[in-house]
């Protein structure tokens, strides 16, 4: 799976916690919080896109993410190392 595949995944699974939020608004250096998600809103999409990957990512190092591009690059980095 490539990146793109990944922010697609982040974008649906976003779009499915969030239904309010215009999908324009999307974007990498978005962060979750400020498209107003709150700290369940949050940890559910990340173990949303993680389930669906099949991957894991360590809770501190989720912890530090801080927008979508961060959270897309922790999911490919774990893909990879699946690999």
């Amino acid at each position: 799976m490539e990146k793109d595949d990944i922010f697609g995944l982040i974008k649906e699974e976003i779009l499915s916690v969030l239904p309010l939020v215009n999908e324009t608004d999307i974007k990498p250096e978005a962060k979750l919080f400020d498209l107003g998600a709150n700290s369940i809103d949050r940890s559910e999409i990340a173990i949303n896109c993680m389930a669906k990957l099949k991957v894991k990512i360590d809770p501190l190092t989720l912890s530090k993410i801080k927008n979508i591009g961060e959270l897309q690059n922790a999911l490919y980095t774990a893909m990879n190392v699946l690999q």
